[in-house]
């Protein structure tokens, strides 16, 4: 039997639908599926969830819940990992202090200020985590799902001995299927390759019968100026020539010469504090998720984008797939750093996660990419070295905060920062 485990299960959304996903193979519909929360209240949640979904689906899963991690991970064969540390709480002073200083951030969890604050106290309970998995299910591999992905996964295989860690992610698989709705091509007809890194890859195929479909994006993009035109992410394919994997939202704060700029933000409807927003979206979704619960009224259950069932499914049985991974740069793209943390489609079976050698990327894209690894590095060392001095420097070289504050400005920034979440920060940041 499966013995898959679910860290941080109170994402009752994300539960159901990646539980949905896992229950309607056959191969798995008798599986172990372990909820794990510290939550108590929303981890009963998840169960009722649970449950819910095992029956919708026809499928035999045991469901267990616990409160205790490393009951949860005994014996596991998978790990899912989908926790948020600190909560909206945490993510609302990752906005609030950086707006005192004038600086603007669009979702803040992948690169930039908001990211590092949030690498900062996640990395050191992804640490207790693989060190819980070394000692209770050293075969076990890890599926992450939680950002900032990039530096997450680097201090995970930095820091610990385990070493069985993917990262995942669905903004690949979703452009992939957005350009060929642009481009008026069916995806079904498409060859797509994409690479670089998390929330930073770059489309560096995408033909039909061996012939670029880049000139029908481009003509749908001039065709549609007030549209298609007034996106960040094609403002970047028209200077960069390789269309992003990231939404606009999201690059807008990757790059300096955007968030600055009152009329770029009108122009390219850059939604500033956006993530605050979905945020509170997501606490009400709960409470109507729990209210539905409650009331025994059904929901809505069909398979989702994500590729953790499909991972697990294909570990299990042995049919091979490929998914789009974020993996350890062994070699994989030769002029991004080596051990940097990247995103490259990966064949998966039986042997487990075997990443695509990439090669080089445009220089262009490569270029882009190490300045947003710049900040990953040193976020990541000053995670696992409980080094101030690295978390400064990561914040220096963000590009947003660099387009927008002056040096004392971002030392006191730092500093706020650090004090308002010194309860959950490593040892030498607090």
């Amino acid at each position: 039997m499966t013995r898959i485990v679910f860290i941080g299960a109170g994402s009752v959304e994300f539960t159901r639908n990646l539980l949905g996903d896992i229950l309607t193979f056959p191969e798995l519909a008798d599986a172990e599926i372990v909820l794990h929360d510290i939550v108590e209240e929303r981890l009963a949640t998840a169960e009722a969830m649970a449950r819910w979904t095992n029956d919708v689906s026809g499928a035999r899963a045991r469901i267990t819940t616990t409160t205790d991690r490393r009951r949860a991970l005994d014996g596991a064969d998978f790990a899912v990992n989908m926790i948020e540390v600190g909560g909206i709480g945490a993510t609302r002073l990752d906005f609030e202090i950086p707006r005192k200083y004038g600086l603007r951030q669009t979702i803040a969890d992948t690169s930039g200020v908001g990211a590092v604050s949030r690498a900062l106290r996640t990395v050191p309970i992804l640490l207790g985590i693989a060190e819980d998995m070394t000692e209770l299910c050293p075969d076990a591999w890890m599926l992450n799902y939680t950002n900032p992905m990039a530096m997450n996964c680097w201090g995970w295989y930095a820091g610990s001995s385990h070493k069985k860690i993917v990262g995942l992610c669905h903004s690949i698989q979703n452009t992939s299927h957005q350009v060929c709705e642009y481009a008026g091509v069916p995806f079904e007809e498409v060859t797509f390759l994409g690479a670089g890194v998390n929330h930073m890859s770059w489309v560096l195929r995408l033909e039909r019968d061996g012939e670029s479909i880049y000139p029908l994006l481009d003509a749908a993009i001039a065709a549609d100026p007030e549209g298609l035109g007034r996106h960040v992410r094609v403002q970047m394919y028209k200077l960069f020539g390789f269309f992003p994997t990231e939404s606009s939202e999201h690059f807008a704060e990757y790059v300096p010469w955007f968030m600055r700029d009152d009329a770029e933000i009108e122009r390219l409807r850059i939604p500033v504090d956006e993530y605050i927003r979905r945020s509170e979206e997501n606490l009400e979704i709960y409470a109507e998720e729990k209210r539905t619960l409650a009331a025994g009224e059904p929901f809505e259950l069909e398979r989702s984008g994500e590729y953790a069932s499909l991972i697990i499914h294909s570990m299990v049985t042995g049919e091979p797939r490929t998914i789009y991974g974020n993996v350890r740069n062994t070699g994989l793209i030769t002029n991004l750093p080596q051990d940097a943390c990247v995103e490259v489609p990966c064949l998966v079976d039986k042997a487990g996660v075997q990443p695509t050698v990439i090669g080089e990327l445009p220089p262009q894209c490569a270029a882009l990419d190490r300045t947003f690894l710049n900040v990953v590095e040193l976020a990541v060392r000053g995670a696992l070295e409980g080094r101030r001095d690295h978390v400064l420097q990561a914040v220096l070289l963000d590009p947003n905060a660099a387009g927008t504050l002056s040096v004392a400005q971002t030392g006191a920034m730092v500093d706020e920062l650090l004090a308002a979440h010194a309860a959950s920060l490593p040892d030498g940041l607090r």
